[in-house]
């Protein structure tokens, strides 16, 4: 079996099972996806709690997409659902929607606006700073310090452990700042929700009889017993496939508290942010997008910290500066050994879900590219490569 493998995918998360199912249904190829969790889907993982709620186990994927062809792509393999991805911001003990628009400023000002006067009033507030270099003179720049220290100073803080100015302005800058009354987090062409939830979407893109999965498999366990004939692809941390040998790439990691209640809702929108106050920087009622009927609810807690899985690449000159250098022994591995990272851990970059599948494709046809012009390796010399 270890030698009947045309490409090794290494995660079995959105960028595994997208290239895995390219390769499997365009080229023929024998796949074997590994995955060193006892599930498929990767941090899309989503499963039903005791009580028998839909609940997203490693925080909220919200789907969106301005993207056609990706929404016709991922139908293949789900019907979808419409989604209304509502965020509001708890200050001073009200609630105000998140990002900002209209109706925050508002609120939040006790006055009426409209796009033009909310335009002027901001004008007057904000900091003018020509080219913003991190991410609080992206806020100040755009809606001054009152609004940057009540929504986003001390939330940045809790989410990535560091003050606003020693984050990269992209942290912050690709939350907009609205002047219409939208209430939803983003304005995406299509806001969707798989409609039987993100695990069966994925398991479907799996359904393939060139397609073999192991699961509760880690990649260091069989990096020299798996020698595929095409290629691999590694969706893991860059740092800890070389070994670490440049230093550890710093991560932020998350703790998820599901709190059950025995009543249909209990937020008013699916996500509340919590700024000022508590440790944990949001709480998530997912039910509200997934169009589950039923009785009760799960609320879930979102706590970052330092220590524990790997969630999201920190943004700062000095981690990017690694990363260059772990890409350099990558793209030497991708050109030597046919190895391709794709991923937010692989490629040390936030994505989001619909970004990263994208990032998928592109890899796929990279692949598909470059493997055809080189001659397919047989069992045994693969294993004399080792």
């Amino acid at each position: 079996m270890l030698d009947d493998v045309d490409l090794l995918v290494c995660g079995a998360g959105p960028v595994g099972c997208t290239i895995a199912e390219r390769a499997a249904n365009l080229l023929g190829w024998k796949v074997l996806v590994i995955d060193r969790r006892a599930h498929i889907a990767g941090n899309c993982y989503d499963s039903h709690f005791q009580n028998g709620v839909l609940i997203h186990n490693y925080g909220p994927h919200y789907f969106r997409t301005n993207d056609d062809s990706l929404l016709t792509y991922l139908s293949r393999f789900t019907d979808w659902i419409p989604a209304n991805y509502e965020v509001r911001s708890t200050v001073r003990g009200e609630l105000y929607p998140f990002p900002i628009n209209l109706t925050t400023l508002e609120r939040y000002y006790r006055k009426s606006f409209n796009p033009e006067t909310a335009r002027d009033f901001l004008d007057g507030m904000r900091d003018r700073i020509e080219t913003p270099a991190n991410s609080e003179e992206v806020v100040l720049d755009r809606v001054g310090r009152d609004l940057y220290e009540v929504f986003y100073r001390n939330y940045t803080i809790k989410q990535w452990g560091l003050e606003p100015r020693e984050l990269e302005a992209e942290v912050c800058g690709r939350i907009p700042v609205k002047l219409d009354r939208d209430p939803r987090y983003v304005g995406h062409k299509h806001q969707v929700m798989p409609r039987n939830g993100f695990t069966r979407m994925f398991a479907r893109m799996l359904r393939h009889r060139r397609i073999r999965v192991l699961l509760d498999c880690r990649f260091e366990d069989v990096r020299e017993l798996i020698r595929p004939r095409r290629a691999t692809v590694y969706t893991g941390p860059i740092d800890g496939y070389f070994g670490n040998c440049f230093g550890s790439l710093p991560y932020r990691s998350l703790e998820f508290d599901f709190v059950p209640h025995r009543q249909e809702y209990v937020q008013p929108c699916v996500q509340i942010n919590y700024p000022n106050e508590h440790s944990y920087t949001r709480s998530v009622e997912i039910k509200h997008v997934t169009e589950q009927e039923h009785p009760e609810t799960v609320i879930s807690y979102e706590t970052p910290g330092s220590a524990g899985e790997p969630f999201y690449p920190i943004p700062k000159a000095e981690n990017k500066a690694l990363y260059a250098k772990y890409r350099e022994l990558a793209e030497r591995e991708r050109a030597e050994r046919s190895v391709y990272f794709c991923g937010r851990l692989a490629q040390y970059r936030y994505f989001n879900t619909d970004e990263v599948i994208q990032e998928a494709l592109a890899c796929f046809e990279r692949i598909r590219t470059e493997c055809s012009a080189r001659p397919v390796r047989s069992a045994l010399s693969a294993a004399q490569a080792a």
